[in-house]
């Protein structure tokens, strides 16, 4: 008798171990590690609560969540974790302009009309893992590169000429090619141009966080893709992206690590969309509640197409169901950032702004080496890019869009001291 699957009566939280020796050919074969084991170098953290997520997500059910609990989440002056599910439920689809209304409401609280603005600066593509919905992944020909230190001055340069003041740096995660060190070094550049530096890279250590804070980044973006952990381990086939408590232990090490903020994701369309969100939005709860003074934020990236596999996209997850997601984290993290990706449709991407997300893209590129080379610098582009984009708008453009739809474009609202 097979045991339940994610989301199924019976189904509890495995148990996270630690690896005693690897043999470094075994973590880049496929299938070659375990992924619910630490390797040795790893930090694990004496914390409950991924297994928390995990156990809550799984037994929620969605099926069962009635019109009488719709209302009574959007009625909640402060909603519960069941009522956050029930606003994810299919019970709560034809209450989505209900929903919509109520997060443009809390919008606006808590936010006004700002509208935050930032772009990704790639440093790096070349990949040790196998990630099969990824155009990073080690198995795909694509042209690899990296940035070295003129070349990211180069980026930088250029995104700050376009009044941007918060930018995301981003790799692929090879720990040789791009060390911390690497890492730490380019945070030190973008925090002497920008006001705001976050950082989408591999999972670390705390003191390597804590390198990477000292060096001037504020945020850490780590996306966990999927919280279901055997389609984690299916999808994830080789490399240390397979080590699934790692990767979702990331934001509690970076902030004990002493940075800022941190920011959540499930990649919908991997798995059970629902319940995904539903482990995302709790994951950021409780870690709400064990660091009230941490900045929270979440993104909700649907599959793109990618090198190799064009016809890849969001499966069952369309611009409603999305739609249902961000308004159900905005009502249920009511002082959250919510950030809203190019890969969405710029229509989409605008009117969204407006009732649930805060942050958005501009002027993006998810290549490497691309940003110099549209300003008309000579640095051509030399990194094929990770996904393909829907909104490719400069700065001006998704600024103009904004002020349309009432909204106030603002680069940065954090001083350094």
């Amino acid at each position: 008798m097979n045991a339940p699957a994610w989301g199924e009566p019976g189904w509890k939280a495995p148990g996270f171990s630690r690896a005693q020796a690897v043999d470094p050919s075994d973590v880049v074969r496929d299938c070659g590690i375990d992924s619910l084991s630490y390797l040795p170098d790893m930090d694990a953290l004496d914390s409950s609560v991924v297994s928390e997520v995990l156990e809550r997500a799984s037994a929620f059910d969605f099926v069962s969540a009635t019109a009488a609990d719709v209302r009574r989440a959007l009625a909640a002056e402060r909603l519960s974790p069941e009522d956050f599910g029930a606003l994810l439920s299919p019970a709560a689809e034809p209450f989505l302009e209900e929903m919509a209304a109520a997060a443009q409401r809390v919008r606006r609280r808590w936010f006004g009309s700002t509208a935050y603005l930032f772009t990704p600066l790639y440093l790096a593509n070349y990949c040790d893992n196998h990630c099969v919905y990824c155009g990073f992944n080690r198995k795909n020909d694509i042209c690899r590169a990296q940035l070295d230190q003129l070349g990211i001055v180069r980026e930088l340069d250029a995104i700050a000429e376009t009044g941007l003041e918060d930018v995301l740096l981003l790799t692929g995660e090879d720990r040789e090619r791009t060390d911390p060190a690497y890492i730490a070094e380019a945070c030190r550049l973008a925090s002497e141009r920008f006001r705001t530096v976050g950082v989408e890279v591999y999972p670390l250590n705390e003191d390597e966080y804590a390198l990477l804070h000292r060096s001037g980044a504020d945020y850490v973006t780590v996306f966990q893709e999927t919280y279901d952990p055997a389609l984690y381990g299916k999808l994830h086939r080789a490399g240390r992206k397979r080590v699934f408590p790692y990767r979702a232990n990331a934001q509690e090490r970076a902030l004990r690590a002493g940075m800022r903020g941190v920011a959540f994701g499930a990649l919908l369309g991997l798995g059970d969309a629902r319940r995904d969100a539903f482990a995302c939005g709790l994951h950021a709860w409780l870690l709400q509640r064990a660091y009230p003074a941490a900045e929270l934020s979440l993104s909700c990236p649907r599959l793109r197409p990618i090198v190799g596999n064009e016809g890849l996209g969001p499966r069952g997850v369309g611009e409603r169901k999305l739609l249902q997601v961000m308004c159900a984290y905005r009502l249920f993290l009511p002082q959250a950032g919510i950030t809203i990706s190019s890969r969405e449709r710029a229509g989409f991407r605008d009117r969204v702004m407006g009732i649930a997300a805060t942050k958005i893209s501009a002027g993006v590129s998810t290549g490497v080496g691309e940003h110099a080379a549209a300003e008309g610098s000579n640095a051509a582009s030399a990194g094929d890019d990770q996904f393909e984009i829907a909104d490719d708008r400069d700065v001006e453009a998704v600024s103009a869009a904004l002020r349309a739809h009432g909204l106030e474009p603002v680069a940065n609202d954090y001083v350094r001291v």
